[in-house]
């Protein structure tokens, strides 16, 4: 049986954040599994190319000394999918994330369904850093969300990198490790339709709520029960 820290039981869950969000923005679900007993750590990628962020999810997911539940959101899902295939991850959990296939650009995989609402808010900096227009970032983002935070979320925006779009990866992680996944029924980012493809793809265990893109900041405790469900269940296997 594998042990992690204390209480020799308890997975370690490692949260890995999307495009346009930073790894606070997952509170809404660190309090509830703090308060169920759970070690926590959100990663905190750069955005700056694709081989850097799954380089820091891969330093966080090794630097945990028992077994990890590994839980995105959004690109965040394409991150995990590549960083994720570790010895010591037991599961996989995406929030309205990116599944992609082998050799699958993020930008085709986006655009299965006809293009994203989001794609047409993009708006680059002179570096070539993209950032959701302002004004658009309320109704395409997170419209279920109150205006006053999401205006908040749009002013503290990290932008992406350009190049990740074309980005592609070598072996989904989710072909070996059991994986859920949260459809987004009002997501105007991610499609729910490409959502439930992907779901099917991968065989994951799926469940689907009634939000927009951002239902791990609208709906946190729901997520929060999902991501505790999944580490039951690894804990029990343990267990047997």
């Amino acid at each position: 049986m594998h042990t992690t820290r204390e209480d020799g039981e308890r997975p370690t869950i490692v949260l890995v954040h999307g495009a346009w969000a930073d790894g606070s923005s997952w509170e809404g679900v660190i309090r509830p599994l703090q308060q169920a007993g759970y070690h926590v750590i959100a990663v905190q990628n750069p955005l700056t190319s694709f081989a850097d962020d799954v380089a820091t999810t891969q330093r966080v997911i090794d630097a945990q000394p028992g077994p990890v539940v590994v839980v995105a959101h959004s690109y965040g899902g394409a991150v995990i999918t590549a960083a994720a295939g570790r010895p010591n991850v037991r599961a996989l959990v995406y929030i309205a994330g990116f599944a992609p296939d082998a050799r699958e650009p993020f930008q085709a995989l986006l655009s299965r369904f006809g293009d994203s609402d989001v794609i047409a808010a993009l708006v680059p900096d002179a570096a070539g850093a993209l950032y959701i227009d302002t004004t658009k970032f309320h109704e395409v983002f997170c419209a279920d969300l109150p205006a006053e935070q999401a205006n908040v979320l749009a002013a503290t925006q990290k932008p992406l990198a350009g190049s990740i779009f074309g980005a592609s990866i070598d072996t989904p992680a989710w072909k070996t490790i059991p994986s859920w996944y949260l459809v987004t029924q009002e997501d105007r980012v991610i499609k729910p339709e490409l959502q439930r493809f992907m779901t099917q793809r991968m065989g994951a265990r799926a469940s689907e709520i009634r939000s927009s893109h951002v239902a791990y900041i609208s709906h946190p405790t729901e997520v929060a029960r999902l991501v505790e469900e999944v580490a039951g269940g690894v804990m029990e296997t343990a267990a047997t």
